[in-house]
């Protein structure tokens, strides 16, 4: 299965663009952004991604877990989430409350990324 993917840049220019002016700009200086991703990418070669929304659920998980950016970090979680789905053919029509409360379980850790995935299959049919 072949996929659409962004990079650490990509995520770095997404953020730059949507973070709001009263927040903190730039990255947390102990955080990396490119171990977070190596998440994805291991869980791809290892066969762990077994559809698009396995993929943007493991990106969601990833960015919103690793605490990269100094701000931000829950709201880049849905754009790299939505934007991984838009990517490979799956335009989605958010409930805001209902997303924002997934991404913040899942920040929290008390939603895991197959949750996430399952919940992304029924959602965006």
């Amino acid at each position: 299965m072949s996929f659409l993917l962004l990079s650490v840049d990509h995520i770095i220019a997404i953020h730059d663009e949507v973070l709001e002016p009263n927040e903190l700009q730039g990255m947390a200086g102990d955080k990396s952004l490119e171990g977070a991703l190596s998440r994805v990418e291991n869980r791809l070669n290892y066969g762990l991604i077994e559809d698009i929304y396995s993929l943007a659920a493991s990106y969601a998980a990833a960015v919103s877990q690793a605490h990269c950016f100094n701000d931000g970090n829950k709201p880049m979680a849905f754009q790299v989430m939505d934007l991984i789905l838009d990517l490979n053919g799956i335009n989605a029509i958010w409930d805001v409350e209902e997303v924002g409360q997934k991404i913040v379980l899942l920040s929290q850790s008390k939603l895991d990324e197959a949750d996430l995935a399952q919940w992304l299959r029924r959602v965006t049919v």
